[in-house]
């Protein structure tokens, strides 16, 4: 377990009793109830006094007759992912996993969370941004050309998401992201391999690479797909894997996130990394990449739970 930073506590009673929140209402809601299922799982082999909730609503009832003394926060996208939950929780005296109110709040809107990476150095694909009101989506061809991505600006698990190849395709891929967000974006497509750095406390994991026959790593290649390769070891030069990685963790410190989370970047041709988002409460399924990463360094899923729950104390 090289460099792993050591456990802040091995007695699961400092936990005291923790509220599992998973699904909610939002597109992603099945990834977090099978990521849930999984958690729930470990938290249990691992002796900690759990209880599930779907959604928030009944976990503030419980916190607010003193049932929950801490939440494992795994529900992803809108009200899990964005703040919301952190504000009210910030609110209701209740420790969390994960990033706070402002962090989750940044991460999770797309277009801003790029503007500070531009503003501080950080490289970024270059894109335009769409409101509802907005059609003038030939701003973003001739700037940019093709291939072009479009994505919500609110939204994890590539849903809503697609590769444009042909500019009559535009219109329908906007449309297409605007079923999950007000603002849209219309992004240059860089050609590269994707990597993703989990984080755990201030440790960067071990990168993950992708492979994937489809178009892109969508939600298909994420959750389904029997046919992803994912390489770690990358097979980059070690040097150059770790000078990414500190890349990676500049990143995810610029907007504020912490606890946990994961950094998605493209490296292109030149050795560039251009980076993409930050995930503050990234997927736990079978598929998902930071256990994957951390079981490289010899973490295991379920001690892998206990760190992520170690982030609230």
């Amino acid at each position: 377990m090289k460099n792993v930073p050591p456990l802040k506590t091995y007695d699961p009673a400092d936990f005291g009793h923790v509220g599992l929140v998973i699904g909610g209402e939002s597109a992603e809601r099945e990834v977090s109830l099978n990521g849930g299922k999984a958690v729930g799982a470990a938290l249990g082999r691992k002796s900690v006094d759990y209880r599930v909730f779907d959604g928030p609503a009944l976990l503030f009832d419980a916190i607010r007759h003193d049932e929950i003394d801490r939440v494992f926060n795994l529900v992803h996208g809108p009200d899990g992912e964005d703040g919301s939950l952190q504000g009210a929780l910030q609110l209701l005296k209740t420790p969390v996993t994960g990033s706070d109110l402002a962090s989750s709040a940044l991460t999770m809107d797309k277009v801003r969370s790029k503007w500070v990476w531009e503003r501080t150095g950080i490289p970024t694909p270059p894109f335009r941004h769409f409101d509802r009101n907005d059609h003038d989506y030939e701003r973003a061809l001739e700037a940019f050309g093709l291939p072009l991505f479009v994505k919500p600006a609110g939204l994890g698990s590539s849903i809503g998401i697609s590769r444009v190849g042909k500019a009559e395709e535009l219109p329908a891929a906007v449309e297409l992201a605007r079923r999950y967000s007000h603002t849209v974006l219309v992004e240059k497509a860089i050609t590269g391999r994707e990597y993703f750095a989990g984080v755990i406390g201030h440790y960067a994991l071990p990168l993950i690479g992708v492979e994937t026959p489809h178009a892109f790593y969508d939600y298909e290649a994420k959750y389904a797909a029997n046919d992803t390769t994912y390489l770690c070891p990358t097979g980059l030069d070690e040097a150059l894997e770790a000078e990414l990685r500190k890349r990676s963790l500049e990143a995810f410190d610029i907007l504020g996130a912490s606890g946990w989370g994961r950094v998605d970047f493209i490296m292109d041709d030149a050795g560039t990394p251009w980076f993409l988002e930050v995930n503050t409460t990234p997927g736990m399924t079978d598929h998902s990449l930071v256990p994957q990463a951390a079981a490289a360094v010899g973490v295991d899923f379920d001690d892998l739970v206990w760190r992520i729950l170690e982030t609230s104390l």
